[in-house]
Parts: C-alpha cells; sequence; structure tokens
C-alpha cells in the first residue's frame, strides 16, 4: 500500500517542499497512530502521506474558490486511481475542515488536523539552528516557539494545540512528532 502512494506522490506532487512536507506528516501520523489507533497505523501513515496531493493543482493558498476544493480535490484523484478508503478520504478531506466545511469527527481527522502544522513548525525551529538539523531541536524549543506568535506566525498554534482533545498534552505531542521526523531527517534533509 505505501509503495503505491509513494508512487503518487512522484506522479502529482512536484515541489520538493510540499513532498518533504508530505512525508514529515506520514511520520508523525504513523507515531501517532501507533499511540492512539494501532490496528489502523497504515492507513494513518497513508492519510499523512497523501493529504496534500492536490497541492501542485490547486492554487488554495490565493484563491479562495480553490481553498474550498484542497483535500476534496485529493479525494477525487485518490478515486480515480483507485487507492485507498474512505477512513482516509476523510480524514484528507477534514484537514481542511475551516475552508472546505468536512467536519473532523474521527480520532484520525482530529490528528491530522494537529499534525499538518506541528510539522512546518518544527522545520521552521530546526532552520534557526546554526547547523539547520532536527537533531538539535528540543522539545522545550518547540513549547517556548508556540508562545513566540511572530515566529513562523502562518502557523495554526490551534490546530496544534487541538492534539490535547485527544487526551494528548501538546508537550508529549511536540516530542512525539519530534522524534517521529527526526526519525526520517535524511529524508527530509534537516
Amino acid at each position: 500500500m505505501r509503495d503505491q502512494a509513494v508512487k503518487l506522490v512522484d506522479k502529482y506532487l512536484q515541489s520538493e517542499h510540499l513532498i518533504k512536507h508530505s512525508y514529515a506528516v506520514e511520520a508523525v501520523m504513523k507515531a501517532l497512530g501507533e499511540k492512539l489507533e494501532p490496528q489502523k497505523t497504515d492507513e494513518w501513515a497513508i492519510a499523512g502521506l497523501l493529504h496534500d496531493l492536490d497541492s501542485d493543482l490547486l492554487d488554495y493558498k490565493n484563491n479562495a474558490e480553490e481553498s474550498k476544493l484542497h483535500g476534496i480535490k485529493t479525494v477525487e484523484i485518490l478515486k480515480n486511481e483507485n487507492f485507498g478508503n474512505e477512513y482516509i478520504y476523510q480524514a484528507i478531506k477534514a484537514h481542511n475542515e475551516d475552508e472546505n466545511g468536512i467536519k473532523r469527527e474521527s480520532v484520525m481527522d482530529k490528528a491530522i488536523y494537529a499534525a499538518d502544522p506541528i510539522t512546518g513548525f518544527i522545520t521552521a525551529i530546526a532552520l534557526v539552528y546554526p547547523d539547520k538539523k532536527l537533531a538539535s531541536v528540543k522539545v522545550k524549543s518547540v513549547t517556548k516557539r508556540m508562545k513566540e506568535m511572530k515566529f513562523a506566525a502562518g502557523a495554526n498554534r490551534d490546530a496544534m494545540r487541538s492534539i490535547e482533545d485527544l487526551g494528548i498534552p501538546f508537550a508529549e505531542f511536540a516530542q512525539l512528532s519530534l522524534e517521529a521526523m527526526q526519525g526520517i531527517s535524511d529524508t527530509l534533509g534537516l
């Protein structure tokens, strides 16, 4: 299943930044899946890997109409490719609830909403270190930077903190996410 998902990433995503982001969210979702729904860990990881598959096809950051399609278009792609299932589709659509109105219902829906922004936030922290390596980032740095609203100002802090709705304290989520990303640091170039 993952091999086919990687082929879809290669087929639909051109931007190196988006590809790395997809792998980072996959790693965090896999770790969250192992903790919250171990019997479905593979589906969690796949949802993380493919959640932004439509990003090079839609100008959703600059076009309000296309932002409403983000996630929905990914599911159309996956259905056309005969890949995935309804559980994965729902999480992918719901990670963009603020724009497309598709409610976060399952534990996976809520987890991907938090996992998506924390990967970029942790990456931003790594990039301010002289060596630009995830190995240099500490959980304390992540929790401290959350309070600095000017740092990575575009990062959705409410989404990241929403992990607490699933019973995971933010510091624990930061540690889990950081360790997941450190585990693939070569892939991420960090």
